[in-house]
């Protein structure tokens, strides 16, 4: 039987993040987050074992039923991090999936240098003949059940220089670059937030689309104080990693820009403190005297569509091409610009973001954006130095 670099192949990268948050092992990975909820194994103390180690000695209390069948958390028995065991298994899984793929053919790389590496990339090539795709991949019922069993995330990107070599990275703000979500903050201070939810969930249920919802929550600001924003502004927390990870990006020559379907005031006052080149978003009005909102939006919507059309403008403008484009966001309105990006990254999204972004990471650090790119943790030290 013919191997798959028999007949012309592309490569594709695999990179392999273990979910250190949220580990079944006792002993957590170096790397996780101490804000994180672990759920450790109990120490059974030597009193306890003198009198035997069963949790009850009331039959009534003991299961009727076995625990609901499921994949076996394998981080469990084979260690917190990526464990070759995990890596060998992820062969098996993709020679599986890909006819004539040799395991042979499959390269490794750990990122982060480290026996317990939390992070590795794996080569292999996909034959132009198959009808397996990239998208096939990334969808694929064995992929997911590989994830589930060990606590891994899996982005599948094309291997070409291109990936490697990017040239613009596009933010989205609210709930990305920021922990909030600016409008109900705002509404938290004004006292109309369940107003403003209601017209969200309006949203969400596809009852209404996003400029019209943005419209009526606006229209519920009226009246607000123009200094709003200046209150806001201390309650306002970047994400975990996003300093170091705009700052690795521009010593690397990257051009970068927020693309906001929130407000110019706080985007241009996050684009400054980051040091970003572009900045779009919506525009409220302030009313004649200055002193308060009038609730009425001006000039272009920062909706799905205009995001799209602003990363290609801006790749346009810099002579970029697209697939040296990439595209972080966590909502429904950020997938186009995300489809139309080398990589589209959906950071700790929405669970239907989640399924349609081409990758998906919900590691504790936007810094790890770099790992998808190919940079190991050495060199983003070299980086942040």
């Amino acid at each position: 039987m013919p191997s798959s670099l028999d007949v012309p192949s592309e490569h594709v990268v695999a990179t392999l993040f273990y979910r250190s948050d949220t580990p079944s092992h006792a002993v957590p990975h170096a790397d996780a987050s101490p804000r994180s909820r672990h759920d450790f194994l109990p120490h059974a103390s030597l009193d306890s074992l003198k009198h035997g180690a069963a949790p009850t000695e009331k039959i009534s209390e003991y299961p009727l039923e076995p625990p609901t069948p499921g994949p076996s958390p394998l981080d469990h028995l084979y260690g917190s991090y990526i464990s070759q065991s995990c890596l060998t298994d992820f062969f098996v899984t993709l020679t599986n999936i890909i006819p004539g793929l040799l395991d042979t053919s499959i390269t490794t790389r750990r990122l982060d240098n480290s026996a317990l590496s939390r992070v590795a990339e794996i080569s292999f090539p996909l034959p132009r003949t198959s009808s397996i795709t990239l998208e096939t991949l990334r969808r694929h019922d064995a992929i997911s059940r590989f994830e589930r069993e060990w606590n891994i995330e899996a982005v599948f990107q094309p291997d070409t220089i291109y990936r490697r070599y990017k040239r613009l990275a596009v933010f989205d703000m609210d709930s990305t670059l920021i922990s909030q979500e600016v409008i109900d903050e705002i509404a938290a201070l004004v006292h109309i937030k369940p107003a403003i939810a209601a017209i969200t969930a309006a949203a969400m249920n596809g009852e209404l689309d996003f400029e019209t919802s943005l419209r009526q929550r606006c229209a519920l600001l009226r009246g607000t104080p123009s200094s709003v924003w200046e209150t806001l502004k201390p309650r306002i927390t970047l994400n975990e990693g996003v300093p170091e990870l705009v700052a690795a990006l521009k010593r690397l020559g990257f051009k970068t820009a927020v693309l906001s379907g929130g407000f110019t005031p706080l985007a241009e006052w996050i684009a400054e403190r980051l040091g970003l080149d572009y900045v779009f978003a919506n525009h409220l009005v302030v009313s004649p005297d200055g002193a308060t909102l009038t609730g009425e939006l001006e000039g272009e919507i920062v909706h799905a569509e205009r995001k799209r059309e602003h990363v290609l403008r801006i790749a346009q403008m810099e002579g970029i091409r697209l697939e040296q484009v990439v595209c972080v966001g966590d909502g429904a309105n950020d997938l186009p610009m995300m489809g139309v990006a080398g990589l589209g990254v959906a950071f700790h999204a929405k669970p239907t973001v989640q399924m349609q972004a081409p990758a998906r990471l919900n590691s504790r650090s936007m810094l790890d954006v770099l790992y998808l790119l190919g940079i190991t943790r050495e060199e983003q030290e070299v980086l942040l130095r």
